[in-house]
């Protein structure tokens, strides 16, 4: 029986596994590639060292290829061949429409419906055509998701499937279901998080004393501008404008690219943080390519300050940032929305009950105000001055 055991080459991403050689039966190695490719990590397999007459060093130069783009991946290739098979067979599948919806829509953010087609749609629905499907079908797969999955991935995924099969009816590719897709009742997905004085204090000791300075200053930044887990990911260099006093955000929550204010706090962080060499992106992940994961770094960080365990750091410090602001009663929510680059007020509207208790502690200090002036600032009551309408009228 062959071993698993992984055993490392020279070479780097490449590695091989002993096995058996399934023309005469005996050991040989089995080579295997790791890279990355479009920030996604990619292992497939190479090739066997007898049939294919791999070494470890051709794993190598095919990995670099694969890297390149010069040629494609193990999946790529199986897509396309399936592909073409559905399209001799003239029949459009779910799977063939999401290719063609892909092609003619490169929107931003379609990597996240690429993974929940993968991960959801494409073993139920893949080789089925729209017309094909059942309701039951649909019923078994949402339902499926709620046991495990929040409530707005189910909706999501769901809200892909309809998405995909409307592309088709559109373009008359195929015909529709003969049901409706049910979504899930409706989401309550507005939960904002905060963090008091004591917490943020904490969090800021932890911040400068941490040594990972690229966490840190991520972090920080987060704090101080608002933005995404995501947009910190992507922010590249040339992406700040100090000259202007704005920094550049890639694909908003897959809208278009926007600008926010350079704020000093910001531009101090920025201009202290250190650059890797040959790589665009201010936090970068392994080897300088785009980071794809902060959460073990963070978690750790949210311990060391004792905030609470459902405090997400990094979309938690976006919801203080936006909570400072608007408890401030300086803003307003139309900046707020502009700030935090939301598509529509009505995700902002979470902060109003914020901004409005800024407003009743002003118009109490108003009230006040007006009062100390009605009553004299204490005078005695011979003294003090009556304010009538009369008064008013007179002096305006």
């Amino acid at each position: 029986m062959p071993s698993l055991t992984r055993h490392k080459t020279k070479y780097e991403g490449v590695y091989f596994i002993e096995g058996t050689s399934t023309a005469d039966g005996k050991p040989e190695r089995i080579f295997y590639i790791r890279y990355r490719k479009d920030g996604k990590l990619i292992e497939e397999k190479a090739g066997r060292q007898s049939k294919d007459d791999m070494t470890a060093a051709r794993a190598s130069l095919l990995r670099a290829e694969r890297i390149k783009g010069h040629k494609q991946t193990n999946q790529e290739r199986r897509d396309k061949q399936e592909q073409d098979r559905e399209a001799e067979a003239g029949k459009w599948t779910i799977s063939r429409l999401w290719k063609e919806y892909k092609s003619q829509n490169p929107i931003k953010g379609l990597a996240q419906d690429e993974s929940r087609y993968k991960t959801y749609l494409q073993s139920h629905f893949g080789d089925k055509e729209p017309a094909e499907l059942v309701s039951l079908d649909v019923d078994r797969v949402r339902i499926k998701l709620l046991k495990t999955k929040k409530p707005q991935t189910v909706k999501n995924t769901l809200a892909l499937l309809r998405r995909i099969i409307n592309f088709g009816v559109k373009k008359c590719l195929c015909k529709e279901p003969g049901f409706a897709i049910q979504m899930p009742e409706k989401i309550n997905n507005l939960r904002t998080e905060d963090l008091v004085d004591e917490e943020m204090t904490r969090l800021l000791v932890v911040l400068n004393e941490d040594p990972d300075i690229q966490v840190t200053n991520l972090m920080k930044l987060v704090m101080c501008t608002g933005m995404r887990r995501g947009e910190m990911f992507r922010l590249r260099w040339e992406d700040i404008d100090y000259a202007r006093g704005f920094i550049n955000i890639r694909d908003p929550k897959g809208g278009p690219d926007q600008k926010i204010p350079l704020n000093a706090s910001a531009r101090d962080i920025l201009e202290n943080h250190p650059k890797m060499e040959g790589s665009p992106f201010v936090f970068p992940g392994r080897n300088g390519n785009q980071r794809v994961e902060i959460r073990k770094a963070a978690n750790r960080i949210k311990k060391t300050a004792g905030l609470p365990d459902d405090f997400r750091p990094l979309h938690g410090l976006r919801h203080t940032y936006a909570s400072m602001l608007a408890s401030s009663g300086q803003v307003d929510l139309y900046t707020l929305q502009k700030l935090l680059t939301h598509k529509s007020p009505e995700m902002t509207q979470r902060y109003a009950h914020l901004r409005d208790e800024a407003l009743r502690k002003a118009s109490d200090l108003a009230g006040s105000i007006f009062e100390q002036a009605t009553n004299g600032n204490g005078r005695n009551p011979e003294e003090r001055k009556v304010i009538n309408l009369e008064d008013m009228r007179d002096q305006a």
